[in-house]
């Protein structure tokens, strides 16, 4: 942003969260800047435009439809906006929901609905989508597991803002200069996208066909795999135990407990197949002893979101034991090794096989029986070995590159924040570029 300038004079806007602002801006209290529009409608027909909070993209103020967005029922209650209000998401802040419409409508009732008045409504979404507008709502949320805006903390408010006419020189160039770091960051994300499909083509491929591409195939028998190495063999998950599959502990946990092992839930595996710190959780050691983890131990998830997602226990990790919602796999070393398994569960075709075996009730659900049937492709344990060798090394390639990508998003999305709160509180004069 070195290209752009400050304005010529400042004056204290007299509240300490948003410190200076240009000479000329004004700062009024959100409330005399707009109105909440709090008209609801019930009967309203199918046809009727519906913007729900899972259609409004968190942090850009993007309208993204999503198929499911839909009236709970044709009873429900609904909130009415019309065409230049802005939709600001009460539930959770944070995630920073927030649009213009272009149209009239009906929206969910976790919008408010507000009308601008004396700023356009450009101005104000871009002032409420801001980290220190985000803050100040935050601090006067009602309840704490699912935090929701209060209007009447929310129009106590300030917003600083020049005349009309200014506003939309700002706005227009910010449309601008987001639209081109969006480009970036979604050229960027896609690049992501494409190295993880290298990377899970690579293991289908290691852990299907092995690694020399010259070797003789033969038929499988089983449809998603496919050719095998003609000195390979296909057995079932349940065949290459150690002891069979294990359910874990139906306790709750404590996060009070210091000394006990980790007790390890269904939500504590995240999409890489880590395990997430942010609500650790432990069992008192007499009740977690039938359910300790040991080195190789692999846990698959039986049920919800998170079904067919897997974690490779390793020692190093500490004490650990397992939840209800897990499946524990101990393999026997003579036919297999725990990483060459923790491979081929992150295959095209073992997330083939956990869509068609998954049953489809409330809630999608894998068994130990259905996880036992699992066909795995098998070479004998030094090539099992060689092959976590070469592919471990590829992905490592892959996963620093993902990562230095994923940095760059980072920054860009931080550059654009910073871009558009520096506008819209007036560090930055954008009326020249206009």
């Amino acid at each position: 942003m070195s290209q752009y300038k400050p304005y010529a004079s400042y004056k204290n806007s007299g509240i300490e969260w948003i410190g200076n602002v240009p000479e000329h801006w004004d700062v009024t209290r959100i409330k005399r800047a707009s109105s909440l529009r709090t008209e609801r409608c019930t009967d309203a027909s199918d046809g009727s435009n519906y913007i729900g909070l899972e259609d409004v993209e968190s942090g850009t103020g993007k309208y993204r439809p999503t198929e499911g967005s839909s009236r709970q029922n044709e009873d429900s209650t609904v909130g009415v906006f019309r065409s230049g209000d802005v939709l600001y998401g009460k539930l959770r802040p944070y995630l920073k929901k927030a649009i213009v419409t272009d149209s009239n409508g009906l929206c969910s009732t976790e919008f408010l609905v507000i009308q601008p008045r004396s700023v356009i409504s450009a101005w104000l979404h871009q002032w409420m989508l801001t980290t220190v507008v985000t803050q100040q709502i935050e601090a006067g949320c009602e309840g704490s597991k699912m935090p929701r805006a209060d209007w009447e903390h929310v129009c106590s408010l300030h917003v600083p803002s020049p005349k009309p006419s200014e506003q939309s020189e700002i706005i227009d160039v910010l449309d601008r200069e987001t639209k081109r770091i969006d480009s970036l960051i979604a050229k960027k994300s896609r690049f992501i996208e494409l190295l993880k499909e290298k990377r899970q083509a690579l293991i289908t491929n290691a852990v299907t066909k092995g690694l020399d591409p010259n070797v003789k195939m033969k038929d499988s028998g089983v449809e998603l795999i496919g050719d095998i190495p003609v000195h390979w063999s296909i057995k079932r998950l349940k065949h290459l135990l150690q002891s069979p599959l294990k359910y874990g502990a139906n306790e709750s946990g404590d996060d009070s407990i210091l000394e006990g092992p980790r007790y390890i839930r269904i939500t504590d595996l995240d999409e890489s197949g880590s395990l997430r710190n942010n609500s650790v959780k432990r069992l008192p050691f007499d009740i977690a002893q039938p359910y300790m983890l040991a080195d190789g131990d692999i846990l698959f998830a039986r049920s919800g979101a998170t079904v067919g997602k897997t974690y490779r226990y390793k020692s190093e990790h500490g004490p650990a034991c397992f939840a209800g919602y897990l499946i524990r796999g101990r393999f026997d070393a003579n036919q297999v090794i725990p990483d060459f398994i923790a491979l081929a569960v992150r295959s095209y075709y073992y997330w083939d096989y956990i869509q068609r075996t998954a049953i489809q009730a409330t809630i999608e659900n894998v068994g130990a029986e259905r996880y036992g049937e699992f066909p795995v492709s098998l070479p004998d344990v030094q090539e099992q070995m060689k092959i976590v060798e070469t592919v471990d090394a590829a992905m490592n390639r892959i996963d620093l590159l993902i990562r230095k990508t994923q940095h760059s998003v980072n920054l860009l999305k931080e550059r654009r924040s910073a871009f558009i709160t520096a506008a819209v509180t007036g560090q930055i004069d954008l009326r020249e570029f206009a």
